[in-house]
């Protein structure tokens, strides 16, 4: 049977742009874009968990804002469940520690980047806004 995995996605918007973390070599889904964040460690909120996430991942401080979506997505290693908000960038700038590279982007430019595909429900809701 497969584990289920849950983690939470951070939708960061900066200057009408948001941020896009591509995935680095060794990693599963190594080279495809996602949204950074992490698992949810036990006892931990989403809310708590994303907080910890991007300030360990991007050394940066977000306010997380309200949720965009759940989505479970089989892959080899197991069933990801992965719950995305919008956060807004509230200290320090993006510092790459687990990621190959960032981009901000306009929301209008976020399909031309090859997303994991557990990420593409929460693009497609914000293409529609």
């Amino acid at each position: 049977m497969k584990k289920e995995i849950h983690v939470v996605g951070a939708i960061i918007k900066a200057n009408n742009k948001i941020l896009c973390a591509q995935i680095g070599p060794g990693k599963s889904l190594a080279y495809l874009w996602e949204f950074p964040g992490g698992k949810i460690d036990p006892g931990e909120t989403d809310k708590e968990a994303l907080e910890r996430e991007i300030r360990e991942e991007l050394l940066c401080q977000i306010d997380v804002g309200e949720k965009v979506t759940t989505t479970r997505y089989e892959y080899d290693f197991g069933f990801v469940n992965l719950t995305t908000f919008e956060c807004e960038l509230v200290e320090g700038e993006p510092t790459l520690t687990e990621h190959v590279a960032v981009k901000w982007l306009p929301v209008e430019e976020l399909d031309t980047l090859d997303w994991a595909p557990a990420d593409i429900p929460a693009i497609d809701i914000l293409m529609k806004k």
